[in-house]
């Protein structure tokens, strides 16, 4: 999707560029905030899985895009984690009435954020884009749950779904040269003491030495232990 930072006027984006390093700064509950320097019209965040619900334990990802007619028109919201949702979509796309008709230019992105998070508390099943989920809502709570933290498990779950500080920014690349990066990363690194036979040799004296003057000490206690006896 391309950026709208060209369509909007300089008071709108002024606007938007304060609101967002407030929300980095300090974000609402349970949400992080992943400002882009190069696009600030397309906000990422993640969300924690609201507890008491089949979504508790999972951090769902999601992003907002601010059309060329915000905050005259609402943004629109996207799920980039799979979730088993009456209001989203097979595509991530949010149905709320935050992001249409109920929408107001002062509301905010903050406000949209909290919306949503509270979709995951109180989903909406009269408006659902996932009609399966809806009916299952309505009609056998315990499957819909139980489909609904299946994929919270599979998707949302683990060591990428962490909430993360708003400035950490993705890992530099290695080279593709690098050594190490061919041998994998299990591959653990040379010591340089080993780099000829003389230093192997020093250091196969030095550590056997060690194990001598451990064992020598150990009988000496021995002995005095018994003495005391």
């Amino acid at each position: 999707m391309n950026s709208n930072v060209e369509n909007l006027p300089p008071h709108i984006l002024r606007l938007v560029y304060k609101e967002v390093a407030a929300l980095a700064a300090d974000p609402p509950e349970g949400i992080k905030v992943y400002p882009s320097e190069e696009d600030i019209t397309e906000l990422h965040t993640a969300i924690e899985g609201p507890e008491g619900t089949p979504f508790a334990g999972g951090v769902f990802r999601m992003r907002l895009v601010l059309g060329k007619d915000f905050p005259a028109v609402p943004p629109k919201g996207y799920f980039l984690t799979k979730i088993f949702h009456p209001n989203v979509g097979h595509k991530g796309e949010i149905c709320v009435n935050v992001l249409k008709r109920d929408w107001k230019a002062e509301l905010g992105i903050r406000h949209v954020l909290l919306t949503i998070k509270c979709l995951l508390i109180h989903p909406n099943p009269e408006s659902a884009l996932n009609e399966e989920a809806g009916r299952l809502l309505f009609e056998d709570y315990a499957e819909y749950e139980s489909r609904a933290r299946l994929l919270t498990e599979i998707h949302a779950m683990g060591p990428s779904g962490a909430l993360q500080d708003p400035n950490d920014g993705p890992q530099p690349k290695k080279h593709a040269g690098d050594p190490m990066k061919r041998a994998g990363p299990s591959a653990a690194p040379v010591p340089a003491t080993l780099g000829n036979g003389a230093n192997a040799a020093s250091t196969t004296s030095n550590t056997n030495s060690s194990t001598n003057n451990v064992a020598g000490k150990k009988k000496a206690d021995k002995k005095r232990a018994l003495r005391r006896l």
